[in-house]
């Protein structure tokens, strides 16, 4: 197989991070990614990989893209979403969407969360451009991982792509992970009465309502921590953050709405919904003792936490290349739908997770190349 020369793994970078395609759940904020896809596809395509763009249903300006290099069954995925979280450029000492190298590091939004691994993927696989695969080597971008994963759930749906191994290019300074947490918001709404704030027998304050509401939940935040453990997380435990409050609109008037949103970290074994269950049945007395109503909301559908064995082929195999035993991380990503779908998924990028969601975020040149050569053995050990 012979293929279309492409401009260096650089210029590809550049050619990314130039490519806006913000993620948000403010929709004034939120961009599409398609040009960063049809970029992949063209690229992949040159080489040799049989591109196909999935639109995501009901949102025809974002798309996953599923390029694929030989075929049969099981084979490799590598993947990585192509969104990035929103940005304020007045923080920046350089332009955010426009690579700049400097002090031996690739400087850009998405450099290292995690535009940056595409063009080292495309680096390594060029090194079997012409050689039989047995096994195919599937290459993964998706969309919005950074608001909705809207573009992991629907491949899901889609049950593609099948493959038996998976390797999320995310940040972790190319030391495998193999389980990591979830990620809940939950928000608490208590709808009251309001009235003239000089006879309180004329409504039924929320704020009041909401007082004790926070007890509770901070009763249910020291019930997740005894209930589950996992001495691999460095915190051990799932949280739970009191994120922000609203109520109330004047200080004469009786409070008749407050809102309570919170954040949960669960744990891999934690069944999201039992979780949500659990939470509303522990506010629901304090409605009838204050005469309010409350609702217990999910802000979005939620992420579950993922876990793959600490003995799983894949997971000794990296530690063997990277000299790292496999550990966890606090931050979620989107391995537990890769796993849904019957992979065996480790995340492992060149990236660094101090790097993600910052001003001046880079990717260090030194890791380019040990992340090249990580690649390219893990596609001659299972696609050839």
């Amino acid at each position: 197989m012979t293929s279309l020369a492409l401009p260096s793994l650089v210029t590809l970078l550049d050619q990314l991070v130039s490519s806006p395609s913000v993620s948000c759940t403010n929709t004034e904020i939120d961009q599409s990614n398609l040009a960063v896809i049809h970029l992949l596809a063209e690229w992949l395509e040159r080489i040799g990989f049989s591109a196909e763009i999935l639109p995501l249903p009901n949102q025809p300006n974002k798309a996953n893209l599923i390029a694929t290099l030989g075929s049969g069954p099981g084979g490799l995925v590598l993947a990585g979403h192509t969104d990035t979280v929103p940005f304020d450029g007045q923080l920046w000492s350089c332009n955010p969407l426009g690579m700049t190298e400097k002090d031996n590091r690739l400087y850009g939004l998405g450099t290292s969360d995690m535009k940056g691994f595409f063009p080292i993927v495309i680096e390594a696989a060029k090194k079997y451009l012409n050689t039989p695969l047995k096994q195919p080597l599937i290459v993964l971008a998706t969309a919005d991982e950074e608001s909705s994963m809207a573009g992991a759930k629907a491949l899901v749906e889609l049950g593609r792509p099948l493959a038996r191994y998976a390797v999320i290019g995310e940040p972790t300074g190319l030391r495998p992970i193999r389980l990591h947490k979830g990620m809940m918001m939950e928000a608490i709404r208590i709808q009251g009465e309001s009235g003239h704030s000089s006879n309180p027998g004329l409504g039924h304050n929320a704020l009041e309502a909401m007082h004790d509401v926070l007890g509770v939940v901070i009763q249910f935040q020291q019930q997740l921590k005894q209930q589950y453990r996992n001495s691999d997380f460095d915190i051990a435990f799932p949280t739970l953050n009191l994120g922000c409050i609203h109520g109330g609109d004047n200080p004469n008037r009786i409070c008749g709405h407050c809102e309570l949103q919170i954040d949960i970290r669960p744990i891999p074994g934690m069944d999201l919904d039992l979780v949500r269950e659990a939470l509303a049945k522990s506010v629901q007395p304090l409605a009838q003792k204050h005469q309010v109503k409350i609702g217990v909301d999910s802000l979005f559908d939620g992420i579950p936490a993922h876990e793959t064995a600490a003995t799983a082929g894949l997971v000794k195999q990296l530690e063997k290349i990277t000299g790292h035993t496999a550990s966890s991380v606090n931050f979620a990503t989107e391995a537990p739908f890769l796993s849904q779908m019957g992979m065996e998924t480790v995340v492992l990028g060149p990236g660094d997770i101090d790097q993600a969601h910052q001003p001046d975020e880079y990717l260090s040149i030194n890791r380019i190349q040990p992340t090249i050569d990580l690649l390219e053995k893990l596609i001659k050990i299972y696609c050839l």
